[in-house]
């Protein structure tokens, strides 16, 4: 299996890849901004697993260019996981328009610009899997991380359109309704620690999904929980309510 990874230097990205070597995986394109961090991750992932590994400089905002980028791989990908995300500053991205845009290009657009030629080509060969971690921050906007969630809200409909679309010609499509995990990017939040999750944990469970064909996942599974209580709230209640 050859496996292409956007946004490969997030740690739920290296958790993914490592646990798609148990899957199969014998061949990977880590794609991402900082090649000082993807040689370290290709490097370790290559000694660890004995897999081939090459690297490629990627930027999600780059998006005039994705689909000239996604025609120059070594190879059209079994399998696709979409790593790429920017939280942002909701503050910032209420008053600063190049802000607010980072953040729905990064989110969005610039996954959609990417997956196009991408979903093509596989459904042209007429297999694959393509995972993208969303976020249960999609499921309903919050005054905390509006942008942030909207741009996560259009990514899964994107996803579940694509996943319609491309399913007869046996390519599957994995939404990841990923929590709070603890990364760098929530790093300076103070979050319950009983719902904060391990990297290493969702990028076994993304691995698994990805490979079972699974449409939609929760990672971890508490979150379904979790979001149907959030989502059952009516509105009249929730827009009153400090989220």
């Amino acid at each position: 299996m050859k496996v292409l990874i956007l946004g490969a230097t997030s740690p739920i990205a290296v958790a993914t890849a490592r646990a798609l070597t148990a899957e199969g995986a014998s061949a990977f394109v880590l794609a991402g901004r900082s090649p000082d961090k993807l040689k370290r991750v290709a490097d370790d992932l290559a000694a660890r697993f004995d897999v081939e590994v090459d690297t490629s400089h990627y930027d999600a905002v780059d998006w005039q260019n994705h689909a000239s980028w996604v025609a120059d791989l070594p190879w059209v990908p079994d399998a696709v996981v979409v790593a790429t995300g920017l939280l942002g500053e909701q503050d910032q991205a209420q008053t600063d328009a190049e802000h607010a845009q980072a953040i729905l290009t990064c989110n969005f657009n610039g996954v959609v610009t990417t997956l196009e030629p991408l979903a093509q080509a596989m459904q042209a060969r007429g297999s694959g899997v393509i995972g993208v971690m969303g976020s249960v921050a999609g499921l309903r906007g919050r005054q905390s991380n509006y942008v942030y969630g909207s741009a996560k809200a259009g990514l899964h409909a994107y996803l579940s359109g694509l996943r319609n679309r491309l399913f007869a010609d046996g390519v599957h499509v994995t939404t990841a309704l990923i929590g709070w995990v603890r990364t760098p990017m929530t790093a300076e939040f103070d979050l319950p620690a009983a719902l904060v999750s391990e990297p290493a944990k969702v990028g076994q469970g993304l691995a698994k999904a990805m490979v079972r064909g699974n449409s939609v996942v929760y990672l971890p599974g508490y979150w379904r929980l979790i979001m149907w209580v959030i989502r059952s709230i009516p509105e009249t209640l929730f827009k009153r309510l400090k989220l």
